[in-house]
């Protein structure tokens, strides 16, 4: 019965934290958008998805640290997150920096949207269980 239910509740749980990890990086992006040869990054949302989901490490390959000194391999999230891709710029900058603030911002907010949505399906998944026990 809890793998059900564990199974009823991984998709969001996966996507959820796809979406946080994501936001991170877009938030970094927007505050980095007036550093010198800052690369702005993001994450191929759908195919980090579909590898979350079957259980693949984003970037196939985990190196492993052999003293405390070593410098940290894996991705942002930690290991098995997506692999975070830069963004190609429509429009090039003097100083290096890839960052456009507009298209950043709109990325945010849509992403937000998302996190907000999929909270509010989880929630009313919860409702419908706890009715359906309660009666």
């Amino acid at each position: 019965m809890i793998s059900k239910l564990d199974d009823a509740f991984r998709f969001h749980q996966v996507a959820l934290n796809l979406r946080a990890e994501r936001q991170q990086l877009l938030a970094s992006n927007i505050a980095n958008a007036s550093t010198p040869n800052y690369k702005a990054r993001d994450i191929d949302f759908a195919p980090a998805l579909e590898q979350a989901l079957a259980g693949k490490s984003a970037s196939g390959v985990r190196l492993v640290a052999t003293a405390a000194a070593h410098l940290r391999t894996d991705p942002p999230g930690g290991p098995g997150s997506p692999a975070a891709l830069y963004r190609t710029p429509a429009q090039g900058s003097i100083d290096g920096n890839t960052v456009e603030m507009d298209a950043e911002r709109a990325q945010f907010v849509q992403n937000s949207v998302h996190i907000e949505t999929g909270l509010t399906v989880l929630n009313m998944q919860i409702k419908q269980m706890l009715t359906a026990i309660q009666g």
